[in-house]
């Protein structure tokens, strides 16, 4: 099984993290959590590993509508909120590289009813954010 939408840009990394948030934010997406890999395990485990990683931020991005209704029909979901999205560019990489988690990844660990439609409509607002984010880094 694949759990992610991915695509991938000729763009640095900077330009991918601000058209991503842009594009997230144009479907309804805020973010609540930003998790910078590369700082916290150059903190914590030194620089010579934050290295091996590259550039890697975890977006913790929330549609408010869309998490109400998923914590109403089953209030364990929130184990797999917010929905996150991955930026990275590994060391020497000329690409980056965008995932955001596959929205099916909560119907089938759920079953629950009513999972399946917002599950649709985050798939939905999250491919078409990616693909906003690849047709604006292609001009």
């Amino acid at each position: 099984m694949t759990y992610a939408h991915t695509i991938t840009l000729s763009t640095s990394f900077d330009d991918a993290v601000r058209l991503t948030k842009e594009a997230l934010g144009a479907q309804g997406f805020g973010i609540l959590t930003e998790i910078d890999i590369n700082a916290t395990f150059a903190a914590k485990l030194g620089s010579d590993v934050a290295a091996t990683v590259g550039d890697y931020l975890i977006l913790g991005a929330c549609n408010p509508p869309l998490a109400h209704r998923a914590i109403t029909a089953d209030p364990q979901i929130g184990l797999l909120l917010p929905c996150n999205v991955v930026i990275r560019r590994g060391p020497g990489a000329t690409e980056t590289v965008i995932q955001a988690i596959d929205p099916a990844t909560m119907v089938q660990l759920s079953g629950q009813p009513g999972i399946q439609a917002v599950a649709d409509e985050a798939d939905t607002r999250l491919r078409a954010a990616l693909d906003s984010v690849q047709a604006t880094a292609a001009h």
